[in-house]
Formats: structure tokens, sequence, C-alpha cells
């Protein structure tokens, strides 16, 4: 895989390479459906409801037959709940059959046991169980009465079937910092892997970013956590802005918005980044011209993003290098420029900024149920299929089917 764009001077490290862009990304989210059985606070997503125009089957195994042709490792496949897609199961085999891996996050809600053993048979595949708290209390506070212990049978079903090495995933916030050792323990316990991510302000997370985001001490406990416990947990470049808190993070610690990651939502719409759903960073749609490949290659937004980026008024603070001025999403969100400090400015240099009045953009999508309130999901009435009915496409209408539709609910959902 090489990179797109050429410089005067040829690269001597690989985030110089990384930095111009690749001929196609190494790894891309994937958002299948923005139907999800909760309605978790910080869905960067706004997450709840199907999409009617999801792309059919058929076009999923289009896109996904170009990502083999041009070399994509893996696809992240996310929502919504992915695995409330009729078609859920079909697509992870497909693409496993057509060289493309897959990790997919999930709440657990349809990892019963004969699907960790179905997951337990398949090369791969890696599963990402979403957990934001260590304890019900504080899980449930994030994602929904009941969800914590969703999550914890989903990895004690994968860890029966033997599947090896599933991984834990925390959005870090104020409220579970402190049981970082804790999520350890439990990933430890299932045979898994801890995956810590940064809280982001974007979708539904930018309605509790004032309660949820870590605050100057806590910044410096999980810095120190991460230098202490990094070696044995994943962090995917989530923190390359603690860096001035005694140095960079091992990982590519560079912004690869457009460069080496960016997102296909349920429609087919393509963002510069997974945390950027937003008009602002939409490069085009797989289903326009030359596919996802053209978008990928000929972008404006894209091109853009793989120039040389202003410092700006970080530019000349010594830790740009390592820091790059933090999260561009996190900075959009929160209505800072562009070319400022992060929000979460470990050095203080965003407070003046936060103070000041700002515009904040509106999300440019919500697929939020009007009548779900934060901390309080609401549980999809469960519709079933008759039991000869073969598995249906995308239904045309947002109420059509409920995404759980053949679930059982005693194997999973409280």
């Amino acid at each position: 895989m090489t990179a797109l764009a050429t410089q005067d001077q040829p690269a001597t490290r690989l985030v110089d390479y990384f930095e111009k862009g690749l001929e196609a990304p190494i790894c891309l989210t994937w958002e299948l459906t923005y139907a999800c059985n909760l309605s978790c606070a910080h869905c960067l997503s706004s997450s709840g409801r199907r999409d009617p125009r999801e792309l059919t089957t058929e076009q999923c195994e289009s896109v996904i037959d170009e990502l083999e042709r041009i070399g994509v490792f893996y696809v992240n496949i996310g929502g919504g709940e992915p695995t409330v897609r009729p078609d859920f199961w079909h697509l992870v085999d497909y693409a496993v059959a057509h060289h493309v891996g897959v990790k997919f996050s999930t709440n657990g809600v349809r990892i019963d046991e004969a699907n960790a053993r179905r997951l337990a048979a398949t090369d791969y595949v890696d599963v990402q169980i979403s957990l934001d708290g260590a304890t019900p209390e504080v899980n449930d506070y994030i994602r929904g009465p009941g969800s914590y212990d969703t999550a914890i049978r989903a990895l004690d079903n994968l860890q029966k079937a033997g599947f090896r090495d599933a991984k834990v995933s925390v959005v870090v916030t104020r409220q579970n910092v402190g049981q970082l050792d804790e999520f350890k323990e439990i990933a430890d316990r299932y045979g898994a892997t801890l995956r810590l991510t940064r809280l982001r302000p974007s979708g539904r997370g930018a309605d509790v970013w004032d309660e949820l985001h870590l605050v100057g001490d806590q910044q410096q406990q999980l810095y120190d956590w991460l230098v202490a416990n990094g070696e044995n947990v994943l962090t995917g470049d989530s923190f390359f802005h603690l860096a001035p808190l005694g140095g960079a993070l091992p990982g590519l610690n560079l912004c690869g918005a457009g460069r080496v990651v960016c997102l296909i939502d349920p429609i087919g719409d393509v963002y510069a980044c997974p945390f950027a759903i937003h008009e602002e960073f939409l490069a085009g749609n797989v289903l326009d011209g030359n596919g996802f490949t053209g978008v990928w290659r000929d972008s404006a937004l894209f091109a853009e993003l793989r120039n040389p980026q202003s410092g700006g008024a970080c530019s000349s603070c010594q830790f740009f290098d390592s820091c790059r001025g933090g999260c561009m999403a996190a900075k959009f969100f929160t209505g800072l420029p562009m070319d400022g400090p992060d929000p979460e400015c470990v050095l203080g240099n965003s407070e003046e900024k936060l103070k000041e009045t700002r515009t904040v953009p509106d999300a440019s999508q919500d697929h939020s149920r009007p009548f779900a309130t934060k901390n309080e999901p609401v549980l999809v009435q469960l519709m079933r299929r008759k039991p000869d009915e073969p598995p249906a496409q995308p239904p045309t209408s947002a109420c059509a089917e409920s995404p759980l539709a053949g679930f059982s609910p005693g194997s999973g959902l409280r």
C-alpha cells in the first residue's frame, strides 16, 4: 500500500507517509444501520431508528467487492447495533470470503450461545463488546437499564464458545475513569483485550459533553494509567492530545481522517472520520460515479485533508509534533477553530476560547427516537417473522420491521 501524495522531500517517518494519504484506507468504519435497541447518552451517530434508505444487501456486497479490489485490510462495522440488520451475518461471511476482515462493535444483544459458536468458528472476525461502566450502576447510567448484564452475558457466551481475544470497548468518561483497573479485570476474566476510546462531542455526545468529558486531574490519571498499562491495552490513537503530560503514547499519534481512515454510513455516504458525521465532512457517496474508490482518491475534501495542515495557534507549542492540535471532530463540534487547540488541551490553551461566544454546529443527522431521553433508552417492541419466512431485505420504511424481529427476549435483552 503506497501513499497518494508526493512531496519534494522524501518521507522519512511512517507518519509522513500516512499524512499524505494512502491509495486505500488501512481500515474504515462502516455503520451498517442506525437501528438500535438502545439510545446511549453519548452515541456519536445519534442512533435509534433505521434509515429507510439503507444500502441493500446487493449494494453492500458490491462495496465489499470494491474494498477487496483496492486492498482494504478490514472494516470496523458499527451502527446503531449492526447485528439487528437481517442480513448482518450474511455480510460478515461475505466479507470474510472476499478477504476483507471484519471487526464489529455490538452491545451484545444478539451474541447468544449459538452466534458465539458461529463467531468462534469464523476466521478474520473480531468482536468488540461495548461497556461503559465496570459496574451496572455506572454503565447503565450511560447505556440504559440492563445493558451491563447484556454485555457481560455476551462476553461469557464468547468465552464458553472458545472465541479468542474479544475486545471490551470502553468510552472513557468522567464517571468511569476511576474504574480502569476494574475494566482490565473484566477483560482478563473473559480472555479479552481492553480497548479504550475517547469521548467525542458528536451526535448525542454533544448533549452530554459538559457532563461526561474528563477534567484536568482525570486527564493526568488516564495518561498515567496508559503509561503503566498501555502495552496490553488498545487505544486506537484516541489520546494523542495527552502527549504534553509526559510524551507521546504508543501509536500513530496523527489524525487519520481522510488519510488512513474514513466512514461509510448506512446510505453509502462517505465521511472523513467516524467521529465527524456531519455535512461539513461529507466527501461523497459509494453509489455515485466511481464508487468508494472514486470518493477516496478524488474527493476534494480528502485532498485538502492530505495537504499540510496549518498548526495555527498550536504551531509554536513544543508538543505540536506529538499532539498535532488534537482531534478535528472535538474542535468542530465544540465550535473551536480547526487550527487551534483541542477543547481538552491538557495545557489549558483552549480555556479562553471556550469561555467566548461560539457557534456550535447542529448535528446534520439525528436518528434518535423522539421520545427517548438521556440515560433512559427505549427498548424496541419485539416483532417476529413466521418460522418459515426467509430473512428480509432492509425494509422500505423506517417502521416496516423491528430491528429485533425474530429475536427471543430470553437470550439477551431485558
